[in-house]
C-alpha cells in the first residue's frame, strides 16, 4: 500500500512518530478523545419534535388525521407533532393504547374540526340486515384516545348528532392528557373522562352540551375553561372512585349558558362517590339555587363530595345550596393544587 505522508504513522505498541519525535500512546489517545467529542459538541444540535402534517388538499404527509396517528412508531419515545391544516375533517378517529408521546396541533382552533355523528342507539351498519349491532356511550365517540402522554391543540372537536341521546365528541382515557385552547362541541354526554387512573388537564377550552356533557371517573383539572349548558339539566355526571383522592376541579372558570337555559346543576353523582369542586369560577344565573342533584338516591348525599370556594356571579349564591354539599374553607381550599391533585405529573400550561 502505497502512503503518501509517513509524517504521522502508528506503529503496535507504540505512538505516533512526528516531526517533534515520539508522542506517548497514552497521550495521543487522550487527545483523539478531546477531538472527537469536542467535534460532537460543535455539530450536534437540540432535538426538535418530529412533525407530520395532515391536509385534505393532499399537499402534506397525510389526508387524514388517523392516517397520521397510524404512522406513528408503536410505542414511540420521540415526541411527534401531528399538524393539522384548517378543514372539516369527518373522522372516527382512535388513538391506540400503543401510541403514546404526540401532540396533535391544529392551524386554527375554530377552522380545523374533527366531527362525527355516532350516537347511542344507532345502527353500526347502515344495512340492517347484514349487522343489526348498535353503538353504545362508549364508542360513540368522534376522538377517542387511549395513548398516554397526548396533548390536543387549537381543534374542535364535535358530535354532530344532535340532541339524540349519548353522542361523545371526546372520549379520553389515557394518562397525563392535556387539552388547551380545544373546542369540545356536542349535547348529551360531550367530553367523557373515562379512566379513574387517568390525570386529565384542560385549559382555556370551551365545553358545551346538555345533560351530563362532563362525565366519568377521571381526576381533571379544568383551568380557565368555558362551560356552556345547552339545556335546564346537568354540567357534570362524575364516577370518582372511592380510592381517589381528586375528581373534577374547576378553576377559575366560567358557567354560562344560551337564551333558552334557565336552570343547570352543577352536578349529579353518575357513581356514589362522585367528587367536584368549582373554584374561583363565574356562575351564571342559570345555576339552581340548591345546587347539586342526587341522581334521586338518598344514600349518594352521604358518599359524594361536592364543593364550592370563592365563586361570583348570579349562580354563586350559597344561601340555598342542599345541605350535603360543601362550602370550603379557605385552609381547605388551600389544598386545591396542581402539585397535590396530579402529584409528579407537571403538565405545561
Amino acid at each position: 500500500m502505497h502512503i503518501a505522508n509517513n509524517s504521522n504513522i502508528i506503529l503496535p505498541n507504540q505512538g505516533a512518530i512526528t516531526a517533534f519525535g515520539a508522542i506517548p500512546k497514552k497521550i495521543l489517545f487522550l487527545v483523539s478523545c478531546f477531538l472527537m467529542l469536542g467535534s460532537m459538541g460543535m455539530t450536534q444540535s437540540p432535538t426538535k419534535a418530529k412533525q407530520i402534517t395532515v391536509a385534505q388538499n393532499g399537499t402534506s404527509d397525510f389526508k387524514t388525521i388517523q392516517e397520521a396517528i397510524n404512522s406513528v412508531p408503536l410505542f414511540n419515545t420521540e415526541h411527534i407533532v401531528i399538524y393539522i391544516k384548517k378543514g372539516i375533517y369527518h373522522e372516527k378517529i382512535i388513538v391506540p393504547a400503543s401510541v403514546s408521546n404526540i401532540s396533535i396541533i391544529g392551524e386554527d382552533k375554530d377552522a380545523t374540526i374533527i366531527t362525527n355523528d355516532d350516537y347511542a342507539g344507532k345502527f353500526m351498519h347502515a344495512d340492517t340486515t347484514i349487522n343489526k349491532t348498535k353503538f353504545g356511550t362508549s364508542n360513540s365517540y368522534t376522538l377517542c384516545i387511549h395513548g398516554n402522554d397526548v396533548t390536543l391543540e387549537n381543534l374542535t372537536v364535535k358530535n354532530a348528532a344532535g340532541k339524540v341521546g349519548q353522542a361523545v365528541a371526546l372520549d379520553v382515557d389515557g394518562d397525563r392528557f392535556i387539552a388547551k385552547n380545544c373546542n369540545l362541541l356536542g349535547n348529551q354526554d360531550t367530553l367523557l373522562t373515562a379512566n379513574e387512573h387517568s390525570r386529565q388537564y384542560y385549559l382555556d377550552c370551551l365545553i358545551e352540551g346538555t345533560t351530563d356533557f362532563i362525565f366519568g371517573g377521571a381526576t381533571a383539572v379544568f383551568k380557565a375553561c368555558t362551560l356552556r349548558s345547552l339545556a335546564n339539566s346537568y354540567i357534570t355526571a362524575a364516577s370518582t372512585s372511592q380510592q381517589q383522592k381528586f375528581g373534577y376541579v374547576f378553576f377559575d372558570c366560567k358557567l354560562v349558558a344560551n337564551e333558552e337555559t334557565k336552570m343547570v346543576y352543577l352536578g349529579r353523582p353518575w357513581r356514589p362517590y362522585a367528587n367536584v369542586i368549582f373554584i374561583g369560577c363565574e356562575v351564571g344565573k342559570h345555576i339552581r339555587p340548591e345546587g347539586w342533584h342526587n341522581w334521586g338516591k338518598t344514600e349518594n348525599e352521604s358518599t359524594a363530595f361536592y364543593g364550592e370556594y370563592g365563586n361570583k356571579g348570579e349562580g354563586a349564591q350559597t344561601t340555598s345550596r342542599v345541605k350535603w354539599s360543601k362550602q370550603l374553607t379557605q385552609e381547605e381550599a388551600a389544598k386545591y393544587t396542581m402539585d397535590n391533585i396530579f402529584q409528579e405529573w407537571k403538565p405545561q400550561p
